[in-house]
C-alpha cells in the first residue's frame, strides 16, 4: 500500500473508531511501528488526530460556542429527547438542579408543562423564564456574576447560595468531552467552579450530552465522567463512546 493511501486509511480508522493503536496499525499495514509512528506525526501536524502514549484519537474542535445564542435552535428534536429521558427520572417532590444548558431550558420547559410538584434550582435565566409560567414547581434562582453569553450567573456568590441546599438530581450541560483523558469540560473557570459546587451538593448527577460535544474542546475540566451518575443523549451514541462509557460502569439514558 502507498504510503498516501495508508495515512488516508488511519484517518479514516480515527475518525470513525475515535482511536487507533500503534501496535495494531503496524500489524493491520505490515510496516514497523517506527513507520506507523512516523504516519501518526504527519497526520498530528495535518490536524487530523492528536497522539497519545501506544496510538493516538480523534482530534477535537475548539468551537468557541461560548454565547448560548449560537446553540439555540440547533438540534432541536435531540434536545428535545434527552429533556424528555431526563423528565422521566424526577420523582415528585424532588429537589432538581438545572444548570447551564439549551437542554435544560427545554427540561425546564417539560417541567411545567407537565405540572410537575418538584423544587428547580437554577442559575440560567431561560430555565427560569421557562419556569415562570403557572405551575406547581417551586423555583430557586441563583445569582450571582451574570454571564451575558452564557445567560446565566456565577462565581462565588452563586457558589455560596448553593451551597445551602441539597439536591436529589443535578443535570449537567458541558462544552465538551474528552473521553480518553476523562475530562468534562466548560469554557470559564468560574463557571466550571460553581458547577463543581453543584456536584457537591447533588446525589445524583446527570450529564445532558449531545454527540457533537464529544468532538468539543473546551479548557476548564469540571469533572471527569466517572462523577456522574449517568448520561442522558438523545441520539445512538458512537460504539466507541458506548465502550468507554460501559468500562466506566456508566448508565446511558435515552
Amino acid at each position: 500500500m502507498f504510503v498516501q493511501k495508508r495515512r488516508e486509511t488511519i484517518a479514516r480508522l480515527v475518525k470513525t473508531e475515535g482511536q487507533v493503536l500503534v501496535k495494531e496499525l503496524s500489524g493491520r499495514f505490515n510496516v514497523t511501528e517506527d513507520c506507523i509512528r512516523k504516519d501518526l506525526a504527519i497526520l498530528e501536524r495535518e490536524g487530523v488526530l492528536n497522539r497519545l502514549y501506544g496510538g493516538a484519537v480523534k482530534a477535537r474542535i475548539k468551537t468557541h460556542e461560548y454565547d448560548v445564542a449560537q446553540r439555540l435552535g440547533r438540534n432541536s428534536e435531540i434536545k428535545y429527547k434527552i429533556a424528555v429521558a431526563a423528565l422521566g427520572l424526577i420523582k415528585k417532590g424532588n429537589t432538581i438542579f438545572i444548570d447551564v444548558s439549551t437542554a435544560g431550558t427545554e427540561l425546564a420547559r417539560l417541567i411545567a408543562e407537565n405540572d410537575l410538584e418538584i423544587t428547580v434550582v437554577t442559575n440560567m435565566v431561560n430555565a427560569m423564564l421557562a419556569l415562570c409560567i403557572p405551575c406547581k414547581a417551586e423555583l430557586f434562582f441563583i445569582g450571582g456574576n451574570f454571564s451575558p453569553g452564557k445567560d446565566s450567573f456565577f462565581g462565588a456568590a452563586s457558589i455560596a447560595a448553593i451551597k445551602q441546599f441539597r439536591f436529589d438530581i443535578a443535570f449537567m450541560g458541558t462544552a465538551g468531552v474528552d473521553l480518553y483523558s476523562n475530562r468534562v469540560e466548560t469554557y470559564l473557570a468560574d463557571d466550571g467552579l460553581t458547577k463543581q459546587a453543584v456536584l457537591a451538593a447533588a446525589k445524583k448527577k446527570y450529564l445532558l450530552l449531545e454527540a457533537r460535544k464529544l468532538d468539543n474542546e473546551a479548557p476548564f475540566r469540571y469533572a471527569g465522567l466517572d462523577d456522574f451518575t449517568g448520561v442522558i443523549t438523545g441520539e445512538e451514541l458512537p460504539g466507541n463512546v458506548f465502550d468507554a462509557l460501559t468500562r466506566l460502569q456508566i448508565p446511558i439514558f435515552s
